[in-house]
């Protein structure tokens, strides 16, 4: 019943002209695909589709909306930080964060910092076997593996 179903993500915008422009200017992501009249956008990040859509309750939810897979989470902080991005500091039970990052144990790493729009955005630093394992879904997913 579900042999061709597929996954994607789903991030509000109250503004998509500056959503567009902030995936353009940090992530370096342009549209695969932009509806025709203008209310929703679908970018690609590691194989993974990304609906931006035009909504009024962009940045409301106080979750992590998207998370991002990383083989350095230095450097790309170092990057995002380049482009403006700041990252959130967390001090609550079960997750403390230093200098934006919160080191989850096994080596993995975390920082969490929002887009234009106010959406919670995470970008870990998985332990290799996470790594492989993601990789081997994604080829999965995709007909490889």
């Amino acid at each position: 019943m579900f042999e061709k179903l597929m996954a994607t993500a789903v991030l509000p915008a109250s503004d998509l002209a500056r959503a567009k422009k902030w995936w353009h200017d940090v992530l370096g992501r342009d549209p695969m695909y932009e509806d025709t009249e203008g209310e929703a956008m679908y970018y690609d990040i590691g194989g993974l589709p990304v609906l931006v859509y035009r909504s009024d309750f962009a940045g409301t939810a106080q979750n992590t909306a998207l998370g991002l897979m990383t083989d350095n989470l230095d450097r790309d902080m170092t990057e995002l930080r380049t482009h403006g991005v700041m990252f959130h500091d967390y001090d609550m039970p079960g997750l403390k964060t230093d200098h934006g990052v919160a080191e989850m144990g096994d080596g993995e790493r975390s920082a969490w910092f929002s887009d234009s729009e106010g959406n919670i955005i995470a970008i870990g630093q998985y332990s290799p076997q996470m790594m492989e394992m993601a990789m081997k879904m994604r080829s999965s997913a995709a007909g490889m593996g």
